[in-house]
């Protein structure tokens, strides 16, 4: 029998007319027509959501109970067969081509390749070019390798001389690469030779369903079976006379051949579009429409993701109004949490440590999940290292947590695994050391317990079980590269059970019906899809390779669009009319459709338009702020926190009592703060030494400038950006020695330096711990106490401090003294007029009583209800993080 397949045109008849076929085709009906017995024929079809249109079709056709016909997708019905034997996997197949291309060195500088990794994505690109050429030519190669030479020869002699020159160690590389890896374990080959042997071993007639006519290895494995049992191949009809008269007419490339005189069109077909101002616009009327939908009982609707950015902000308008959408496209693994978790860990250990990539992974929800401790001791971590402004290194950020030691052994236990992912290994190697780190990590338990992550997990074990039998070894970096491209490549499709709303991609839609179709993207730079040339295979050289050329892509794009338009409803086509402030043109498809229209007299295609149900709102005038959150009262007071609430209580309360205090941010270069803290610790070693030790005043500035070395040697080996602070101090270090042998001669000794102190106080149904370090306190002869406070400011400027009596810092630090203060200094550490100097307090005393009171007033109101508004002064709010919490400026 003819093996030609039989053509029916795409419509919502396909699946009743191949149904029929079943029931009536003498050539197929093993079993009794009056049974419907059709279980001896067996049916492929494309996926499985066609086995369930073909099984509705037949229940419909028939109109009484019936045994169905075996109906299984290709990839099914192999995956039902014996194991090949030492097929590769696609991994595999990478990698041993990646350690193929990287050693030649030509091919990183043809390719402008900086590093080995930078080869793994044209590996990657091969792979899917020798698939592409497995399909094309392998029945030829099979038969006759001669044949097979002579089209590539041919198909090179479409280029150009002097690119074919150019091209010949590139030509010849791919070609040898792509003979080479047609053994048996080549997944294309292994497939092909499975069919054949299914062909070989026929036992019931054959039905072939598919949207597109049998390329070459499918028409292979048509004849042979053809052989020994009945086959009938069935596709759609793109016959001139097949295809609707409008859409022939506006896409004369859409049939087989050219059309000859055609009838006139009687009806535009029922398309709809919708030309949006904006990403935010078309996300809103796709959801609005298909909620819509939903309304009118349509319980089939397709979303078409030509745009995906657009498509994905759809989705989550409709989950947030509760419409669940059955992403069969998916996301890419990469881009799940998990992945993230991952590759965050993978980032540490390469990174040493790098600071943002470490709190990227000690957030990981999966990391150490069993800890209950784990959320304290990761803030306690962050903190630390952005206190002090670690960059990275395991080293600098362990040493940031000595007052910590529960977090640093948390973070101590991260870094054992991290450091243990390095060096070379074979990818066997690597996949068993990163999932022995994910385990004693806590993390695999966690990833296997959410969906997500135990498909991220299951990868790594298929990739680590696919990979045992190579030796190559690879570094860290080639290990994250390639795992970074299988993670992107593989899919991710969460479950739901309602699949009203589906979205996929346009060739996704074929051979299916829906009861509404919402396209985005259907503009020129999304309709059709742009197609990349892939190395020199342009399209002259894929023309007589029997390979897709990019016209007959855009062609099949075009057939999906039609037959989509055919078997539908209604379909309404949107796109985004202006783009970052440009105009951005519709499709041309769609263009040459409305002109086709009103050509025929049937006028321009509807719009479709942007309709959202009106809701009333009572509006809510803004107030000022001013929450009342007694139970919220803190137990401890730091000088600072005491600060904000005097500048503005709704400062204090959203920074303070809510705890929105913004982190110190991580920067590259030092900051002043780093500055001071560098000042700090030099300033408390050299007066350290100069209590325990007598030291005179002309050994002094070499004393101190031995321990200001020593201070900033770490800081610069940090980062050479410190050494514009080193100079600064140099410069100001005689000034400073200068006051501190002055005051010293005034009678004023160092009693001690970078000390915490609290102090508890206490009213009748309260009390507050105030704490904080104290940069200084000396003592005299007479046992008085002076409290000192460093600032890396000139002393106009801090006595205008003093002056102003805004800022009760230093009165605060007086208070925490364990014995009374009797005077309070501003040190200043720049320089004024070449000199260092202070700002002293006047009746310093005093004034320590009146913060006493004040503090233990306000905080008893507080307590007793008293509202905290926000009431700061402009320069307040001019650098306030809470402004965008207050709202102030909208009251």
């Amino acid at each position: 029998m003819s093996n030609d397949p039989i053509l029916i045109a795409p419509g919502p008849g396909f699946w009743p007319r191949v149904a029929r076929m079943l029931l009536d085709a003498p050539a197929l009906a093993c079993g009794r027509r009056d049974g419907c017995d059709l279980s001896a024929i067996r049916v492929l079809v494309p996926a499985f959501v066609h086995a369930r249109a073909l099984k509705e079709a037949l229940a419909r056709e028939a109109g009484r109970p019936l045994i169905p016909p075996r109906i299984v997708t290709p990839a099914a019905w192999l995956a039902q067969q014996p194991p090949p034997g030492a097929e590769a996997s696609r991994g595999e197949r990478m990698m041993s081509l990646y350690a193929e291309l990287r050693q030649h060195g030509w091919l990183k500088k043809l390719f402008s390749a900086r590093r080995n990794t930078d080869l793994l994505p044209l590996a990657q690109t091969l792979l899917g070019l020798f698939d592409e050429l497995s399909a094309a030519l392998l029945p030829v190669l099979q038969g006759d390798a001669g044949a097979a030479d002579s089209r590539w020869q041919a198909a090179l002699a479409q280029l150009p001389p002097p690119m074919r020159t150019l091209l010949s160690d590139e030509a010849q590389l791919v070609w040898t690469l792509w003979k080479s890896q047609l053994d048996g374990r080549d997944p294309v080959a292994a497939a092909h030779g499975q069919m054949m042997a299914l062909a070989e071993q026929a036992e019931a007639p054959l039905m072939w369903v598919q949207a597109t006519r049998p390329d070459p290895l499918q028409q292979a494995f048509l004849n042979a079976y053809a052989r020994r049992r009945p086959v009938r191949a069935v596709a759609l009809d793109w016959r001139a006379d097949a295809v609707p008269p409008l859409l022939a007419e506006a896409w004369p490339e859409l049939p087989e051949e050219p059309a000859g005189d055609m009838p006139p069109p009687r009806a535009a077909p029922a398309v709809l579009l919708h030309a949006a101002h904006g990403l935010e616009a078309e996300a809103r009327h796709a959801a609005g429409t298909v909620i819509d939908w939903l309304r009118e009982g349509r319980e089939r609707i397709a979303l078409i993701a030509q745009d995906r950015v657009t498509a994905r902000r759809v989705r989550a308008l409709l989950e947030r109004a509760g419409v669940f959408v059955a992403d069969e496209t998916g996301w890419r693994l990469s881009t799940t949490r998990s992945a993230a978790a991952l590759d965050a860990l993978l980032e540490v250990a390469a990174s040493d440590a790098d600071t943002l990539a470490l709190l990227d992974l000690l957030k990981a929800p999966c990391l150490l999940a069993e800890r209950a401790d784990k959320a304290g001791r990761v803030m306690e971590i962050e903190l630390a290292l952005r206190r002090r402004n670690v960059q990275g290194g395991w080293q600098a950020a362990l040493a940031a947590l000595d007052r910590a030691p529960e977090a640093r052994a948390l973070l101590a236990q991260v870094a054992e695994q991290a450091r243990g992912l390095t060096g070379r290994r074979t990818l066997e190697q690597w996949g068993r050391a990163t999932g022995d780190a994910l385990a004693r990590l806590g993390m695999r338990a966690a990833l296997e317990a959410d969906a997500a992550g135990a498909q991220l997990i299951d990868l790594l074990d298929m990739l680590t079980q696919d990979c045992a039998g190579m030796a190559q070894q690879f570094s860290l970096a080639e290990w994250r590269a390639f795992l970074g491209l299988q993670l992107e490549a593989a899919p991710f499709v969460p479950e739901g059970g309602d699949r009203r709303v589906v979205m996929l991609q346009l060739n996704g839609a074929r051979l299916r019906g829906f009861d509404a179709v919402l396209m985005v993207g259907a503009d020129a730079a999304h309709l059709p899809s742009r197609v990349g040339e892939t190395l020199f295979f342009g399209d002259g050289v894929r023309r007589e390779l029997g390979l897709l050329t990019r016209d007959q892509m855009q062609r099949q794009q075009l057939r999906d669009l039609a037959a989509l338009l055919a078997n539908t409803p209604v379909a309404v086509l949107s796109w985004q009319a202006t783009r970052d402030g440009e105009q951005n043109a519709p499709s041309q498809w769609i263009e040459r459709l409305e002109l086709a229209c009103e050509r025929s007299g049937l006028g321009p295609l509807p719009r479709h338009p942007a309709s959202i149900a009106m809701a009333s709102l009572r509006p809510t005038p803004a107030r000022q702020p001013a929450p009342v959150a007694p139970q919220l009262l803190p137990r401890r007071l730091s000088a600072s926190a005491w600060n904000s609430l005097v500048a503005c209580p709704y400062q204090f309360f959203a920074g303070r009592m809510l705890r929105l205090d913004a982190l110190d941010e991580l920067s590259d270069l030092p900051e002043k703060r780093d500055y001071g803290e560098w000042l700090h610790a030099i300033l408390r070693r050299y007066h350290e030494t100069l209590r325990e030790r007598r030291v005179d005043n002309d050994a002094r500035p070499a004393l101190l400038r031995e321990i200001s070395d020593r201070v900033f040697a770490e800081a610069l080996a940090q980062g050479g950006a410190a050494l514009g602070y080193y100079v600064r101090w140099q410069k100001a270090m005689p000034a400073y020695l200068e006051w501190a042998n002055a005051r010293e001669a005034q009678g004023w000794r160092f009693a001690l330096g970078e000390q915490h102190f609290e102090k508890t106080l206490v009213w009748d149904d309260g009390q507050i711990t105030l704490h904080g370090y104290v940069d200084r306190i000396d003592e005299n002869a007479q046992g008085e106490r002076a409290v000192l406070d460093y600032k890396t400011r000139g002393v106009p400027a801090l006595r205008d401090k003093l002056r102003q009596g805004e800022d009760h810092q230093l009165a605060f630090y007086g208070l925490l003294s364990d014995l009374p203060v009797q005077a309070g200094v501003y040190v200043a550490l720049e320089l004024t007029r070449e000199r260092a100097g202070d700002a002293q307090a006047a009746d310093f005393e005093a004034w320590q009583a009146k913060l006493e009171a004040r503090i233990v007033a306000t905080l008893r109101a507080i307590a007793g209800g008293a509202p905290l508004p926000a009431n700061g002064v402009q320069a307040v709010c001019e650098w306030c993080e809470m402004r965008g919490l207050c709202r102030k400026g909208a009251w």
